[in-house]
């Protein structure tokens, strides 16, 4: 199946002014809805991947979960859940950050990774880096390195990508929208 860009793009539906006034959200659902867009997706990814070094698939909380869980299971590997806090048991570690909408903790159970280690962190899309940077730094106080980190739509003007980029994190998305799209 050929990735198509446009078509992944145009079941991306936008909803203005939530989840506050200003905010544009980029809802995946309807892309999800659609098994044809949703191969195409896990496909690009699985084929970017399934030669890597990539050792573990690192899920970011909730939407990440989506994609995460089909590539752990594509390319069997252990699949480690980045999740906001008080959601996980056992012994975790913590990340604090910013995001569009405010601040967020992120925690990881503190036994998922070790060093050598290496790490794709995938989410949904990248706005302001702030979760992919939590998941990052947590990646790191475990010992492990972050491959790439890997989402379906960035939204290039909000600079997370570029924030991502500076700090050395490897990124790869689908598509990107443009605040005029």
């Amino acid at each position: 199946m050929i990735f198509d860009e446009y078509s992944i793009k145009s079941l991306i539906r936008p909803v203005a002014d939530f989840p506050k006034p200003g905010i544009v959200f980029r809802d995946i659902t309807p892309l999800y809805q659609s098994p044809r867009a949703m191969r195409m997706v896990a496909d690009s990814l699985i084929q970017r991947y399934v030669e890597s070094p990539v050792t573990h698939i690192g899920a970011v909380d909730a939407r990440g979960f989506l994609v995460g869980a089909v590539l752990a299971y594509e390319l069997n590997k252990p699949l480690v859940l980045f999740r906001k806090v008080g959601k996980l048991p056992g012994e975790t570690i913590r990340d604090s950050y910013r995001t569009e909408y405010g601040e967020a903790e992120l925690e990881v159970h503190r036994d998922s990774l070790k060093k050598g280690d290496q790490v794709l962190l995938l989410d949904d899309l990248i706005a302001t880096g702030g979760t992919f940077l939590a998941a990052a730094r947590l990646v790191k106080q475990l010992g492990a390195e972050v491959y790439e980190a890997a989402a379906i739509i960035d939204l290039p003007d909000l600079g997370g990508s570029r924030k991502m980029q500076d700090a050395d994190i490897p990124t790869f998305t689908l598509c990107a929208f443009e605040a005029s799209d």
